[in-house]
């Protein structure tokens, strides 16, 4: 199974939201641990080691490119 990058939910606002309002009140190591906890489940959950690999790269690049275009922004 590929990796899937475009949105399966049908209110793709409301899934974002889901997860801001579960972040609501915790403390930054509270957050950071839920969203831990979050990505161990749903990683069982899909159950493909191909596709939790292609999910962790294209992770680490979008933040690679997000901390050049910051570096970029402050020159």
């Amino acid at each position: 199974m590929p990796l899937s990058t475009s949105s399966n939910f049908p209110r793709p606002d409301d899934a974002f939201r889901a997860v801001v309002e579960a972040h609501r009140g915790l403390s930054d190591e509270q957050s950071a641990n839920l969203d831990a906890a979050l990505v161990l489940i749903l990683a069982n959950h899909i159950g493909d080691l191909d596709v939790l690999s292609d999910a962790l790269a294209l992770a680490k690049r979008r933040l690679n490119d997000n901390d050049q275009q910051q570096q970029q922004q402050q020159q």
